[in-house]
């Protein structure tokens, strides 16, 4: 019921006018990403996950959030975790994309992108080096071409930073990104978290009075394994001053028993639990109770959720506990058309893949037609 139950909670926060952003391992919100139209970021080789982090969408800026994020990637992208970067060479990518942008302004022909900047600086920039008199010692441009190369043209990566759609994330309500095929790659996950994290960031703080959402599915875990725990735990004491929320999923009790992140960053700072059917985990529960900050009533209700079930109804129970006070049992029953939807079972989700083609592609008008056959005796 996870699955379910969180594509039914953010449906209702995006119909409320919210914009979510779903970091997620298991193409679980592939089918409600497509039926509100929002923009869905997966890896597969015949199509792999693009961004543009140089692309300024129209109302917004070149502020210095957006260029410290830009600056942040390429020295990501160009040393090694346990490799330092010199001031020397903060400064001059400061100056490069200064200038580029710069640039970019006065030759509107040239479109804004990893390649455009690439040529960029093998041009103008090292002319403006040459002329500075700026010794390789404190920025050896060509070491840092070279490293990067394979993210130009038609370099092994070139697709990852070039991205010509889907540019304008700022704006757009409903984003997905699944990482289950990135997670365990050691070049292009780092990268990507840290887009994702600007994105999100950029949202947080430019549209205001609009509520944002985020949402780390299972992978929280592999963004935390990736030197990305800080942002979590950044992400948890500031969102709620932008009118923002973060929200942790996770299925795995271990989790929340044996990660510090977890118990210091998200259960500390979480003031809505939402928790399934945990029965199975009753021999265990004190472990749990203890982590979560659970009260005794608290853990009873948990314990109790599906235990007396209207066998009438199709329903299941979930636990909703807010600020430590107010602890309630509530019953969650999509409808048929929710269910389809929402659904992650790969042969429904062909059957509603099958219906939809008939309708053009229209996955609402697919659902409908299903839910009708289905009702028909």
């Amino acid at each position: 019921g996870k699955s379910m139950f969180m594509n039914h909670l953010l449906h209702s926060y995006y119909l409320q006018g919210a914009h979510c952003l779903v970091v997620d391992v298991g193409h679980s919100y592939q089918g409600l990403c497509e039926l509100v139209g929002g923009y869905y970021f997966t890896y597969t080789d015949e199509n792999p996950i693009r961004f543009n982090p140089f692309y300024i969408a129209e109302g917004d800026s070149l502020d210095i959030e957006k260029k410290e994020s830009i600056k942040t990637m390429l020295l990501a992208l160009w040393k090694r975790e346990d490799e330092e970067f010199k001031r020397s060479e903060y400064v001059a990518l400061s100056n490069a994309l200064n200038l580029y942008y710069q640039y970019l302004s006065e030759h509107p022909e040239v479109f804004p992108c990893f390649d455009s900047f690439y040529e960029f600086l093998i041009v103008e920039f090292a002319a403006v080096l040459q002329k500075d008199g700026v010794k390789e010692k404190d920025f050896d441009l060509d070491s840092f071409l070279f490293v990067l190369r394979p993210y130009y043209d038609d370099g092994e990566f070139a697709y990852l930073l070039n991205a010509k759609e889907n540019l304008d994330v700022l704006h757009q309500p409903f984003v997905v990104f699944e990482l289950d095929n990135v997670k365990e790659n050691p070049i292009l996950f780092p990268v990507i978290t840290l887009i994702i994290m600007e994105l999100f960031i950029a949202k947080m703080r430019k549209l205001q009075g609009v509520r944002k959402v985020i949402v780390l599915e299972e992978a929280w875990k592999a963004i935390s394994k990736a030197g990305m725990a800080e942002f979590i735990r950044y992400l948890y004491k500031t969102v709620r001053k932008h009118f923002g929320e973060a929200i942790t999923v996770t299925q795995e009790v271990d989790d929340i028993l044996d990660n510090p992140i977890v118990k210091e960053s998200i259960v500390g700072n979480a003031d809505c639990k939402i928790l399934l059917d945990l029965k199975k985990f009753q021999n265990k529960f004190d472990g749990i109770q203890k982590a979560l900050g659970l009260t005794d009533k608290g853990k009873s209700l948990v314990l109790s959720v599906n235990k007396a079930n209207d066998p009438s109804k199709r329903y299941r129970e979930l636990y909703v506990e807010l600020g430590g006070q107010i602890m309630k049992v509530y019953r969650f029953e999509p409808s048929p058309e929710e269910y389809y939807a929402y659904t992650t079972e790969q042969t429904e989700k062909v059957k509603v893949r099958a219906y939809a083609d008939k309708h053009g592609g229209d996955i609402a008008k697919g659902i409908r037609e299903l839910v009708a056959d289905l009702k028909r005796p």
